[in-house]
């Protein structure tokens, strides 16, 4: 802004501008005091600006006064007279950034090319921007960081993407990621992980929570998901996540997981893996993971346990999808297919304690089964174990190192042959409340206690907790000892009674 002093016979104008940087208002001040008639020496002292200056702007302003008779250019030349005064920097050209420098940086990006081609796009030894520059000060080039980082960015083309909005039809594109969340569950913090997978037709989010981001969860969300569905889209989007992609060959090239090709043959979907570092192709999903987790874990982050999380996530996914298109969306999917067993087979032979390990822990399994050879499946969520094209037994998958999951039922033909062996097993000290009730009602009748879990095997755990604690009146406040001796008694009573019955049937017929 324009502010004037009076002084002896001269005005005297200044600006609060920034020095040396020309601007409309100054054009519009040299204008105003040239048409007044000061000169070029007057106006330099009133406002600072070069007389020079003020000669070059007041003959430009001229010659587009003078040109203003063509109506072809008409409106340039108005555009000009309004517009702000600019310098001519065309025939400059770089102060410092010579030849020579241009010619070393094309040598070091060309490197880098080469080692991207050998290591891979995806590789973490890249140079930055301030070690290409400390190679080219090495050189003893003087110049600085910002000018070679300029070129840097053009060298290698780096502008800004535009991105092309994509519509879609319904059960043609379901978008998958995986995100995480941090929730405390009973009591302890730990990083969850959310499979999230997205219809951008449809509006439509779903997720699944687990405790690991490994193959056999990438590809259980999927079953999960096609099931809730009813039928698979035809088309699935990745990004490169190392369970879609095992490994890149060369530069474009990407060798997919089997499973992944095993399932998307089975369900008939067809894989569509994402370019490098380009989240943007498939945005919704990307999206979505922000909106899950926000708007459902933000509020609350802490539950007594994992099951309570999942069942809050999916109460929370049913109130954000009320108002999507999945319900119309449904009926232009893939044909449905009964879920696909995705399991690791192995087998195993089962030790002396009769237990089997997957993955570091430890899961007990029938005892006439110690030292003999099973098959096991190892999914997702849950260990199954064969034997003889049969099932034995299941457990519910552990996800820590070295935990146990054991089951007493597996073990009761030894401990009715050893019941002191009850007490301190880990079979009864697995589950809390059948300790609880153990040490309560049954401390010195272990053969009693065994007895009742052995005629109710088949009855799931809380059922067995109350049978248990219903039986414990039968037995008052009669020692284990006296019960079998009255048990003993009661048998020879009824083999005495049979012995004359079957005299006295013998003895008829010899009188016959």
């Amino acid at each position: 802004m324009a502010h004037s002093q009076r002084s002896p016979g001269r005005e005297i104008i200044t600006f609060g501008g920034e020095l040396g940087v020309m601007k409309l208002k100054d054009k519009y001040t040299i204008i105003r005091l040239k048409e007044e008639g000061h000169s070029n020496h007057e106006i330099q002292r009133m406002t600072g600006i070069h007389r020079k200056t003020v000669a070059k702007y007041w003959s430009e302003y001229q010659a587009e006064l003078s040109m203003l008779g063509f109506n072809d250019s008409l409106r340039d030349i108005q555009e000009l007279i309004v517009s702000a005064p600019k310098y001519d920097t065309r025939g400059r050209g770089p102060i410092k950034y010579t030849k020579e420098i241009d010619a070393a940086l094309d040598v070091i990006l060309a490197a880098e090319d080469a080692k991207d081609s050998i290591l891979g796009p995806k590789h973490k030894q890249k140079l930055t921007g301030v070690q290409i520059y400390g190679l080219i000060k090495a050189a003893g080039h003087d110049i600085s960081l910002t000018v070679i980082a300029k070129h840097i960015k053009i060298k290698r083309d780096i502008r800004k993407e535009a991105f092309i909005r994509q519509e879609y039809e319904y059960g043609q594109r379901l978008e998958y990621d995986f995100g995480e969340a941090r929730l405390r569950i009973g009591g302890v913090l730990g990083k969850y992980y959310l499979a999230v997978l997205s219809s951008p037709r449809a509006g439509f989010r779903w997720a699944y929570l687990y405790r690991t981001q490994k193959k056999d969860v990438f590809l259980d969300s999927h079953v999960r998901f096609f099931e809730m569905a009813g039928g698979a889209y035809r088309e699935t989007v990745y990004d490169n996540m190392k369970n879609v992609v095992t490994r890149f060959i060369g530069r474009s090239g990407k060798h997919l997981n089997e499973d992944l090709i095993k399932m998307s043959i089975y369900y008939g979907f067809r894989v569509n893996v994402t370019n490098c570092f380009s989240g943007n192709e498939k945005g919704h999903v990307e999206s979505s993971v922000k909106a899950v987790r926000n708007k459902i874990f933000a509020m609350k982050y802490q539950f007594e346990s994992f099951e309570e999380a999942e069942a809050y996530l999916a109460e929370g996914l049913a109130t954000m999808n009320a108002g999507s298109g999945f319900e119309e969306e449904k009926q232009y999917l893939l044909p449905y297919r009964p879920p696909l067993e995705l399991a690791h087979m192995s087998h195993q032979r089962v030790d002396k304690y009769s237990f089997v390990r997957v993955e570091n822990n430890f899961y007990s399994v029938p005892e006439y089964l110690a030292g003999r050879q099973v098959q096991i499946k190892n999914y997702a969520t849950e260990i199954v174990v064969y034997s003889g094209g049969s099932k034995v037994c299941s457990h519910k998958k552990k996800t820590g190192f070295h935990e146990t999951s054991v089951e007493i039922t597996h073990y009761l033909e030894t401990f009715l042959r050893k019941p002191g062996a009850l007490k301190n097993s880990a079979a009864l000290r697995s589950k809390e409340e059948l300790k609880a009730v153990f040490d309560e009602h049954y401390t010195g009748k272990e053969r009693f206690f065994i007895e009742i879990i052995k005629e109710n095997q088949n009855v799931d755990f809380f059922e067995l907790i109350r049978i248990l604690k219903g039986a414990t009146p039968l037995l008052g406040h009669t020692p284990l000892k006296e019960i079998e001796d009255n048990v003993m008694a009661m048998a020879k009573s009824q083999i005495l009674a049979l012995s004359e019955l079957f005299m006295a049937d013998k003895g008829a017929a010899h009188v016959n």
